[in-house]
C-alpha cells in the first residue's frame, strides 16, 4: 500500500474499487484499506470513507490530534472533492430545464435517507438528510455519459442515489442501476478523481488528482 502522500500528519491513498474502507461484519469482510495502512502505519485513524465500489482518493491521519483536525475540515466543508463517473443516457437532455452556472454546473438537491427494509440502499425522502450534488456532462457517447461531480454535503452514497434520482444510474452499480445498466460494466464506474483541503497544521493548501484509467475510453 504506498500512499500518493505521506507526512508526519497524513496519508493520501488512492483505493482500488472492491476494497472495502474500513473492515465490515463477518470474517469475509475484514481486509480493508484501513487494515492494510495499520499494518505499516500502527497510527494511521480513518477520517472518511469511500464505497466499497467507489475508487479513487482518501486520507487517513496520524494519531488522534491529526485526526481531530482533518474531521474539523470536513465538518466545516473545507475538503473539496471531485468525483467522475459515467451515467446512463444523457441528463443534459434530461435536465435541461434546471439552470447551470457558467462553468456548467448544475446541482440536485434531495433529502436522503436509508430504507431500512432494504438496507443499505438509500433513498430520497421528505424525512431524509438534507443532500446537495452538483455535476456536469464532460463527454456524452450514444447510450451513456460521462459526467463530473461534486458533493456538497457528504452523505452515504449521495452521488449514486441523486444520479439515479434524475433517472441517470451509474453504470456497473449493483445497488442503484436497473440490470441491464448494472451488467454495462464490471465494476461501479465512480472514481474520487481530486481530493484538496488546507493541511491541518500548517493551512497549506494541498490538492491531489488521480485519474481513473477508464475515462480515457469514451462512454458508450
Amino acid at each position: 500500500m504506498t500512499p500518493i502522500y505521506e507526512d508526519e500528519h497524513l496519508l493520501v491513498l488512492e483505493k482500488p474499487s472492491g476494497l472495502l474502507s474500513v473492515p465490515g461484519r463477518g470474517p469475509d469482510k475484514q481486509d480493508c484499506l484501513s487494515k492494510r495502512v495499520q499494518d505499516i502505519w500502527p497510527e494511521a485513524l480513518v477520517v472518511h470513507r469511500l464505497d466499497q465500489d467507489t475508487s479513487g482518493l482518501l486520507m487517513m491521519a496520524k494519531g488522534i490530534e491529526a485526526q481531530r483536525r482533518l474531521s474539523k475540515l470536513f465538518e466545516t466543508r473545507q475538503v473539496h472533492k471531485r468525483y467522475v463517473a459515467v451515467v446512463a443516457g444523457h441528463p443534459l437532455h434530461s435536465q435541461a430545464q434546471v439552470m447551470a452556472d457558467e462553468e456548467g454546473w448544475r446541482t440536485i438537491d434531495g433529502p436522503i435517507l436509508l430504507d431500512w427494509e432494504r438496507r443499505p440502499i438509500h433513498i430520497i425522502h421528505p424525512d431524509g438528510k438534507a443532500s446537495r450534488s452538483r455535476w456536469r456532462a464532460l463527454q456524452s457517447g450514444d447510450t451513456s455519459t460521462l459526467v463530473e461531480l461534486e458533493p456538497v454535503t457528504g452523505r452515504t452514497h449521495q452521488l449514486r442515489v441523486h444520479l439515479q434520482s434524475i433517472g441517470h444510474p451509474m453504470l456497473g452499480d449493483s445497488l442503484y442501476a436497473p440490470a441491464e445498466i448494472k451488467a454495462l460494466s464490471p465494476r461501479l464506474l465512480l472514481h474520487a478523481q481530486e481530493l484538496a483541503f488546507p493541511h491541518p497544521f500548517t493551512a497549506a493548501p494541498m490538492a491531489f488528482k488521480a485519474p481513473a484509467g477508464w475515462t480515457a475510453q469514451p462512454p458508450g
